[in-house]
Order: structure tokens, then sequence, then C-alpha cells
């Protein structure tokens, strides 16, 4: 992409002003001296970026064809012609340019979310790269929130339409989570910092837009390697369209004319532009829509989903839990004290609800072991502690009575003795209320995948009218199922949590919720959701759908023209000047094409 553009539209103009004087000249020479320096001031740079792409061993772009099919013109005398090929293109490229900056520009200013400085109390304001976790810092009427964080202090209505894409301010106070990036909208608030800047929302954002060039579509990719193929067999095929009729006594300058028109016309610029710049499109309208899409293979790979796996707690749920029971024999406080102790370095929405529920002082722990899907092991006053599900306790061979109930189901064992259980419950999201709207967009079934309870699992299905449904599954066994659902046809996995980052990442499709999502469970999907909302989903298949079509009407639009004007040319009834028209014109008309994804209205 060109850097000034101001500087290229001057050449433009002087070149373009030299090219019509020359048509008032009536000797020669002189006209023949402008037409040159009317060539020259367009054209240097070209020739500048045709030699370094020469040293680099890149030689047959669309540069070189100019250049040979420019030079072919003025060897046959049609020096008008050269001049004209040359400035209709650069007109173009100047264009092309401005078309491009401009979209480019728009998801710019869409992910334009940093802050620079954060105003921490009794500090004043500092670089937000040299805040820590745990800083108290303010935020005024009007500003961006610059790091992600608790309100402890004050509410107000945060405007959060740049990373999620709602137009409506929401209301947000005390003990309530915020995310960097949003604007305040009302009035000033003290919030607890709970990342740093490298660990920010909006530097994930950051980090995932400026790296969604790197993985490319099929699409994509056959263009770029069909390119590279398809231009030096161009450049042959017009030498050879020059030779054979010329051997065979056809007149020379004839045949070299419309060997320069089939040049110019066989250009593949149209299709090496437009498609990278649809889906970037795309995944720029996603962003809008507060949809994170990491690249335009995951872009493409949104179309003819066949079964949505989704995970159940803090996907389809609020993931907010509270403890709404404790039965045991202990003393009540004593009971939560160990469970929340064991709990202590989890950071699963259940473990955070128990600890918050818990008031004393947490006990010192040893020897804590993780037990991936079932609990927690470790060590109180040199007691063998056990805190989790009912398969942990049935592993180590202890007595207890099964609970069936709606909510998760916690239980402690003390030195292999049963000591009770307690339950947290959670609540379905109001979007997942209308995960039945997705049906539209899913080829087959929607499917809950679920660590929890199978009867908790099954109330919520029913509530959700959602058939298929698993419950009490072990990381690996939702592994099992992607696997299974994989062999049938293409599978999307949602989840939030660490234990669902493995299965996201087998999905075809690997969706995490960006709002409560883990790090490692955004870092290994293919797609965020940054409002947490199940219902983008559709809205992400439907900018996928208008992505391709979009890319397909232009592969398609470009290669009828350019068959039609090499056609005419072949027979000699086409100019060079039509051949610039069939590159740079239908370049142009692509391009337009594909920016109408940007401002695409999607139905939701």
């Amino acid at each position: 992409m060109k850097k000034y553009l101001n500087e290229d539209l001057i050449k433009i103009i002087i070149s373009l002003i030299l090219f019509i004087v020359s048509f008032f000249i009536q000797n020669e020479t002189v006209k023949l001296i402008i037409l040159i320096l009317s060539y020259i001031i367009i054209s240097y740079e070209m020739y500048i970026e045709a030699f370094k792409d020469f040293r680099e061993g890149e030689i047959f772009n669309e540069e070189f064809l100019m250049i040979l099919a420019t030079l072919g013109a003025f060897y046959i005398h049609s020096y008008e012609e050269a001049v004209m090929v040359i400035l209709l293109f650069q007109i173009g490229e100047y264009l092309e340019d401005l078309a491009v900056n401009k979209s480019k520009s728009s998801i710019t200013k869409l992910m334009d979310l940093r802050v620079d400085t954060i105003n921490i109390e009794n500090k004043g304001k500092i670089p937000v790269e040299e805040a820590k976790i745990n800083d108290i810092f303010i935020v005024k009427p009007g500003e961006k929130v610059p790091l992600d964080g608790i309100i402890i202090e004050g509410e107000t209505f945060l405007d959060t339409s740049s990373l999620t894409g709602e137009s409506v301010p929401r209301k947000v106070k005390v003990n309530e989570q915020i995310l960097s990036g949003c604007i305040n909208k009302d009035s000033l608030i003290k919030v607890k910092a709970t990342t740093t800047s490298s660990t920010s929302t909006v530097q994930k954002i950051i980090n995932l837009i400026e790296n969604s060039n790197e993985k490319k579509s099929e699409t994509e990719t056959f263009i770029r390697r069909f390119a590279k193929i398809y231009t030096p067999i161009i450049v042959v095929s017009a030498i050879l369209l020059v030779l054979v009729p010329t051997l065979l006594g056809a007149d020379f300058n004839d045949w070299l004319y419309r060997s320069l028109v089939f040049l110019v016309t066989s250009c593949p610029c149209a299709l090496v532009i437009s498609v990278p710049l649809g889906y970037y499109c795309g995944i720029g309208k996603a962003s809008k829509e507060g949809i994170l899409i990491k690249g335009s293979k995951e872009l493409e790979n949104l179309l003819n989903i066949d079964y949505l796996l989704l995970d159940k707690t803090g996907t389809i749920t609020e993931g907010v839990f509270e403890v709404t029971e404790i039965n045991t024999l202990m003393n009540k406080k004593e009971f939560l004290n160990i469970v929340a102790s064991a709990e202590e370095n989890s950071i699963h929405p259940i473990a955070t609800a128990i600890k918050n529920k818990n008031k004393e002082k947490l006990l010192i722990t040893k020897n804590h072991k993780e037990i991936m899907g079932k609990g927690i092991s470790c060590t109180i006053n040199d007691k063998k502690i056990l805190v989790g599900n009912d398969k942990l306790l049935e592993s180590n061979k202890i007595e207890f009575k099964k609970v069936h109930t709606s909510g998760t189901i916690i239980y402690l064992s003390i030195d292999n003795e049963y000591k009770g259980y307690l339950i947290v419950s959670d609540k379905i999201k109001e979007s997942s209320k209308k995960l039945n709207t997705l049906k539209s967009v899913i080829n087959n079934d929607i499917v809950i995948l679920s660590g929890d309870n199978k009867n908790i699992v099954e109330s919520i299905s029913k509530d959700l009218e959602i058939d298929t449904f698993y419950g009490e599954l072990l990381p690996e066994d939702k592994v099992k199922y992607v696997e299974k659902y994989k062999r049938k046809g293409k599978v999307m996995f949602v989840g939030d949590g660490i234990n669902d980052a493995p299965v996201i990442k087998l999905a075809d499709v690997g969706v995490s919720m960006g709002g409560i999502g883990s790090d490692a469970a955004i870092e290994a999907s293919d797609i965020v959701l940054m409002h947490d909302d199940l219902t983008k989903l559709k809205t992400a298949i439907e900018i996928a759908k208008i992505t391709d079509k979009k890319v397909k009407q232009s592969i398609i639009f470009a290669l009828i023209v350019k068959a039609i004007v090499l056609t005419l040319g072949i027979f000699g009834l086409s100019t060079i000047i039509l051949a610039v028209f069939a590159d740079v014109g239908v370049t142009l008309l692509v391009i337009l094409n594909v920016l109408i994804i940007f401002h695409k209205k999607i139905n939701k």
C-alpha cells in the first residue's frame, strides 16, 4: 500500500496536465518530449519497484506487465496510448489505496481503544504500562476505562459499543467488573485494577486484530498461489501471441498490439486485492458487533456448521454462583472455611462463589493438588481434605449418600470420612434463552456438554428446548464427544473455562466467552464473544455468509469481464484503454463491492 497519497495525487495531476497539453502541440518532436516527460513522472516509481522485485526474484507482477505493455506501445509508436495506459493504471491504484485506507481506518478507529495514561489514586497520572494489579484508579465522565477492574466507589453508565457492539449504555455499580476500552458516560468512579496493560481486554482485542491476517482462508491462499503461477503463463502466452502469427506471415505490429491488450487485461490485481480485502472487511464488521475473529481462515470456517456444542457453566449460564445451602453436622462456618481454604487457588466460578461466601480467615493448605474433573485434594492441620464432586469421593472409596437436586453439589471429606455438602447455584443468561434462533443457521443439532450434575444439565436443556445433552463429563469426555461429532460433520464448540481450552482447540471452530472466559480458553479459540452473548454466533455466521458471497461475486465478475475483453483482444476488437478498464476498472468495482460488507446491515 502506498504511504503518501497526496504526493501520488500531485504526480497524477502534473502528468495528466502534460498529457492534455500534448494534444495542442503541433511539433511532433516537442509533442513526443512532453509525452515522455508525462510518462516518466507517472511511472518512475513503478520502474523502481519493479527493479526491487526483480532483485528479490519476483519478476512477474502487475508492474512488470504494465511496463512491458507500455514499452511495447512506444515501440509501435502508440505514444498517447502508452501514457494513457500508465496514467489510468496509476489513477486506479490511487483510488484503490483510498478505498483500502478507508476500510482499514474504519477498523483502526474501531480498535482505537488504548489509553496512554491512568489516573492512580494518590499518585496522579502515570503511563498505563506502569499500573499494577490492585491499584486504585479514577475514571472521570467522558474518559475511557484504561484497565479491567472492579468498581469500589460510585456508579455510572458505560458506553460499551466499541467492545460489544451494544448501542445502549450499561449501568454499573460497586462490586461490578468493568472492561478496559469502555467509556464512562455519567459519573466519576473508582476502580480496583484486576489486570495490567499487557493482559487487559483492550490489549487482547488489539492482539487479535493485529494477528488476524496471519491465518489465510482457503480461498485467499488459492488466489495468491494462482496469481504466482498465472502471471508467468500470461507473459509466455503474450509472447506466443506475437511470434506464432508473425511466423505464419501476419503483420507483426498488429499482433504485438493484440499481445499488449492481452497482457494488460490479464493482470490479476482485481483478484489479489479484493479477496483479502473482503475477508478483512468481514473481520472488521464482526469486530464492530463485538465478535473477534482471529483470521480469514476462521471466518471461512463459520460456513456450513453442522453441530453446535456448548459448555454450560459460564457459557449458557451466568457463571456467577452463590452458595444456597450447606448441609453438615459440623459447624457450618468451620465447614465452609475448610472448603474455601481448599479452593483458595482455584479461579473457577464455583470456587469463587464459595470463597465469597466464607468470612473466616483461610486456613493454611499443604500438598495441594487439583484433580481434573473431580475436585481438590490437600492437607489442612495434617488432615487429608477432599473437596469436589461425587466422582472424587467414589474414586477414594468414601461412603456417602449422593445428593440429587438442582445446583452444583460440592462434597467434603476429612481423613476419608464424609462430612457433608454444600450447593452452589447458577442461573441461565437472558441471551441463552434465545438459543433457538441459532437453529436456523446450524445444519443439524445443538448439544450441551457439561461437567455438572446430569439432573441440572437436563433441567437447563428442557428450559432451552435443546434435545441433546450430556452431563457429568470430564474434560477428556468432552474431547471424545467433539471427536465423535467431528466424524459426522463440522463442529463449533463454545466454552469459557480453562478446562474447555483443549476442546475449543480441537473443534473446527472454537469459540470462547471474552467477558468472563479464561485466558487459556481465549488463546485456544478461533472466535471470542466479547459480550458473552451466544446469539452473536448467528451474527458471526451471517457475516461469514455475506463475506463469502461478496468475495465469490468479485471473483466471478472479474473473471467474466477479463474473459470477454481477452477474447475481443485476440480478435483485434479491443484496445489497450479497454484492457486497462478490464484491469483497473474491474479492480475498483470489486473493491467497492467487498467494502459493502463493512456497512451491510445484519439480520439479528
